[in-house]
């Protein structure tokens, strides 16, 4: 096996490109200039172009990167970077139930206080916090609207 094909950027970069491409092709569906200014396929289109870009490149500098000595798979970090990815996915399949600001704020509390392990005088209010920031700035401040959940 190329010494590259074993490469979390080579692998990660291949991911993000088929995200990226995904996400222009979704974008190009959508108005990219209305009367009003930029339309809904205006900040997709370059964010996935962006991405592919970037991506593309990550997989370049895998490739020509010379292979150093082999070095074992860290299980301890992927099992993290797993669990991390696990949280976010159940804080996606629990928000049209508990809502955004529920999920956000589970999602936050569990990063700071489980991941990063944090104490909960910093977990909670940041957690707390944050949701009502980002609520705030999406639902009142640019009038989108957020999932309120079977509570509301």
């Amino acid at each position: 096996m190329k010494p590259f094909a074993r490469s979390g950027d080579f692998w990660s970069g291949l991911a993000l490109a088929a995200l990226g491409t995904y996400i222009v092709g979704q974008a190009r569906t959508w108005p990219y200039m209305t009367d009003e200014g930029p339309g809904p396929g205006f900040f997709p289109m370059w964010y996935g172009s962006l991405m592919i870009a970037l991506s593309l490149a990550l997989v370049a500098t895998a490739v020509m990167r010379r292979a150093p000595g082999a070095k074992a798979v860290n299980w301890w970090e992927v099992r993290r970077a797993l669990t991390c990815w696990t949280a976010f996915v159940i804080s996606i399949a629990i928000m049209p139930w508990a809502g955004f600001m529920a999920s956000f704020a589970l999602l936050t509390w569990f990063v700071i206080a489980v991941m990063a392990r944090q104490p909960q005088r910093i977990a909670l209010p940041l957690a707390i916090g944050g949701a009502m920031l980002f609520y705030a700035i999406f639902d009142m401040g640019l009038d989108l609207t957020l999932p309120r959940g079977a509570w509301f």
